[in-house]
């Protein structure tokens, strides 16, 4: 048997996101052990003017590798939830989930910068360090709450 190892995804949604949201860690579970999911948070849309997105990020533990993942558990989650990938990086989307971290191994770079990565991130591993500043992720999420719009949902649980 693999050993399981710790991965943190971030999941959204701006199409019925409370709906999707819900089903996606239906599904996550039954695939994997999850161990935290932290605040639902509405942020607006990257790099659109589409509808808001409500974003999440859970902790679990898999014994897929990250590609393996993807691959068997991820994407077939997506295409279940009537996620249609498109040109359109930005089009709207019933869920979106990736790998933030992978075995404590930085998958998603701009944890750093986004908002709607940061926030949720920053409820699970707040003393996770910035290499080249050293601020912990709880700092950078606060610092970017201030300059991006940013709402928590909390009647929206997904424990």
């Amino acid at each position: 048997m693999k050993p399981l190892l710790p991965v943190y995804i971030s999941l959204g949604s701006n199409i019925e996101p409370e709906r999707n949201l819900v089903r996606a860690v239906e599904q996550l579970r039954s695939q994997m052990e999850i161990q935290g999911i932290a605040t639902v948070w509405e942020t607006p849309a990257d790099g659109t003017s589409g509808p808001n997105f409500l974003n999440t990020a859970l902790a679990a533990q898999t014994p897929h590798h990250p590609e393996e993942l993807k691959d068997r558990v991820l994407r077939p989650i997506e295409v279940r939830l009537g996620r249609v990938r498109s040109a359109d990086k930005y089009a709207p989307r019933t869920i979106d989930l990736d790998i933030v971290l992978y075995d404590r191994h930085l998958i998603e770079p701009r944890l750093w910068s986004l908002a709607y990565l940061a926030l949720p991130m920053a409820e699970l591993l707040p003393d996770l360090l910035q290499p080249e500043t050293g601020k912990t992720l709880a700092e950078v999420a606060a610092e970017l709450c201030k300059t991006n719009l940013a709402i928590p949902h909390h009647e929206i649980s997904l424990k």
